[in-house]
């Protein structure tokens, strides 16, 4: 299934090219791009809202399923409350992680902490929260042993490693056979000792895989789905006994950035799901899901200001205030991550004009920051503004504190559609704060200022 999206969820007058053209427009006229404010993110609220709905309807027929966000996709209080409003629950694997969750709002019922390395700390306030558990290990079970009080209403679930293979992108892959995640299925003896550990704790109840996201092609997810719901039934079986009640099932639906349409959708994940383990969707397990970039990827954009262009070996460079700061995985591995790039006049309005193979490069001060190569856009020049779609999930929301960069800041926006009148005039476009920029008095007490004379040895 394709999907095109638009700025205009509702009313759909925009043009999929055109979807952010009057945000931008409206965020350098009201000043939130431009000399004062070079590098912004955008999230659009709307079409959260819209991505939202349309998983909560390719689950419809699910008698009972969880859909949780993972919070490390866009780990911003404002945004996951905006989820928690749309019904999502929230998945967490850092403590950072779990306090966001909880100041947004999500009941401790509703979040789920995964991560492999959890501190016994940690471990003892989730469960103290209520929150459910997925261990890592069987040690990280035996952890949990000791640290379970028999009251905790949190349920308590393993991870495994169903090898089922990696997809495009190496470290995006959660499902190689030497992977640092969930216990190794396929490894001798780890089967029979996944069973074992069922059969000891009546209150372990739930089995967790998550097979990767980003280059994963759904039939890979599908059938690391199905080989757990597979063990699933093997233990069930093997113990006489409906031990394991629920399946988290993970995320990891791959997204399009080479154009403005959503392919695979929600519903596509579902039929392969359906397709590779057809009691998946029969009422016996409730199932939980953890979606992150998929969900905001394309509901988001950076906005940057281009400082200064320049020629270097036959080449322009346009140097812009959006790099490996805040588009860190695209410089790093850009064949894996690239970007759509838009290029705006000063005023926020679309360029036109002949292409120019262009460089965009970011302010980093290292030879590759640079988050595309020989671009075909209309001829950038100074105080001009590149946008950088497809960036609402990972990208703005955890910048890389290079050279003490400020964080940018981040704004929510509502596009309102405009006359259906053929004019072509948009409507009104609102913003609201959800992260402030960072301050250079922010920077310097981040770095230490309160100390800044503790390595200094002072005679007595």
């Amino acid at each position: 299934m394709t999907q095109t999206t638009s700025a205009h969820h509702q009313g759909g007058t925009a043009p999929p090219a055109a979807r952010f053209d009057a945000v931008v427009r409206a965020a350098v006229g009201q000043g939130l791009l431009g000399e004062g404010s070079p590098v912004a993110g955008f999230i659009d609220t709307e079409g959260v809202r819209a991505s939202v709905g349309a998983l909560h309807d390719a689950f419809a027929a699910t008698p009972e399923v969880l859909h949780t966000f993972a919070a490390k996709a866009c780990s911003l209080v404002p945004v996951l409350r905006l989820l928690a409003d749309c019904g999502m629950g929230c998945e967490v694997a850092s403590p950072g992680e779990l306090r966001l969750a909880v100041e947004a709002g999500f009941a401790a019922s509703r979040i789920v902490l995964d991560s492999p390395a959890k501190t016994r700390e940690e471990i003892r306030l989730a469960l103290a929260l209520g929150v459910a558990v997925n261990a890592d290990s069987l040690d990280e079970l035996r952890r949990i042993d000791a640290l379970r009080n028999p009251g905790t209403a949190s349920v308590l679930g393993l991870r495994v490693n169903p090898q089922v293979g990696g997809g495009s992108i190496g470290p995006m892959s959660t499902a190689t056979d030497t992977s640092k995640f969930g216990v190794a299925l396929r490894d001798p003896g780890a089967r029979e000792a996944i069973v074992e550990a069922f059969r000891k704790r009546p209150w372990l109840t739930r089995l967790h895989a998550h097979v990767g996201s980003q280059g994963c092609p759904l039939e890979l997810i599908a059938d690391g789905v199905a080989r757990t719901y597979e063990l699933a039934e093997e233990i069930n079986a093997t113990l006489g006994v409906r031990r394991v009640t629920s399946l988290d099932i993970g995320g990891g639906l791959p997204v399009n950035f080479a154009d403005e349409t959503v392919r695979p959708g929600y519903a596509d994940y579902v039929a392969a799901l359906t397709a590779a383990a057809p009691g998946l969707f029969s009422g016996r397990y409730s199932l939980v899901t953890e979606f992150g970039r998929s969900l905001l990827a394309k509901n988001g954009f950076i906005g940057a200001r281009v400082e200064y262009t320049k020629d270097a070996g036959g080449r322009r460079i346009a140097l812009t205030h959006a790099g490996a700061q805040t588009a860190t995985r695209t410089v790093l591995m850009p064949d894996a991550w690239p970007l759509r790039i838009g290029a705006f006049g000063p005023e926020g309005t679309p360029k036109t004009g002949p292409s120019l193979a262009q460089d965009i490069a970011g302010p980093c001060c290292f030879a590759g920051d640079v988050v595309a190569y020989g671009r075909e856009l209309p001829e950038l020049a100074e105080d001009d503004v590149v946008v950088l779609y497809d960036t609402g999930a990972y990208y703005f929301s955890t910048p890389w504190a290079y050279n003490s960069l400020p964080r940018p800041a981040v704004y929510g926006f509502r596009a309102v559609a405009g006359p259906e009148d053929g004019s072509g005039h948009d409507g009104p476009v609102t913003f609201a704060t959800v992260r402030d920029a960072q301050s250079l008095d922010d920077i310097a007490a981040e770095s230490g200022l309160a100390h800044a004379d503790a390595l200094i040895q002072r005679d007595s």
